[in-house]
């Protein structure tokens, strides 16, 4: 059985969502993974996918790159911030990302919608932690 019912990756760079998708599919945390290249398109997938909000396609946890073009991850939370409230508690949002500059780190802690941040790369161990601070879950055994 999967922990989450899906994840939304917000990633500009191809390369780290495929290599995201394939640790989280290799420890089975979810059979649904999703990809949005920017901001704009991650707010497109909650809109589609997310009415209502435990519709198998909206995504229960969100990892999220701060530097992206288009959209960057901070102009996507302030966006979020104007959903439904029902929605946004449905919803964890993890910051993904190599950029950890005190400035980037306190205008997102400012917007109080982030559970945490992680550094890049994205391993198992981060998602283990993850998965007990922010679901009360544990791996499956592989």
């Amino acid at each position: 059985m999967s922990l989450i019912r899906c994840i939304l990756l917000v990633d500009d760079d191809p390369t780290t969502n495929y290599l995201n998708r394939k640790l989280l599919e290799r420890l089975a945390v979810t059979p649904q993974v999703r990809i949005a290249s920017d901001g704009r398109e991650a707010l497109q997938v909650l809109a589609t996918s997310c009415t209502p909000p435990d519709a198998p396609a909206c995504p229960t946890l969100i990892f999220l790159d701060v530097n992206m073009p288009g959209m960057n991850g901070i102009e996507f939370l302030k966006e979020y911030q104007q959903l439904p409230l029902y929605q946004q508690r449905a919803i964890v949002i993890v910051m993904l990302t190599t950029s950890m500059h005190p400035q980037d780190v306190a205008r997102v802690e400012q917007l109080g919608v982030v559970a945490g941040f992680i550094g890049k790369p994205l391993t198992a161990e981060k998602v283990e932690r993850l998965l007990r601070t922010q679901f009360h879950q544990e791996l499956p055994t592989l």
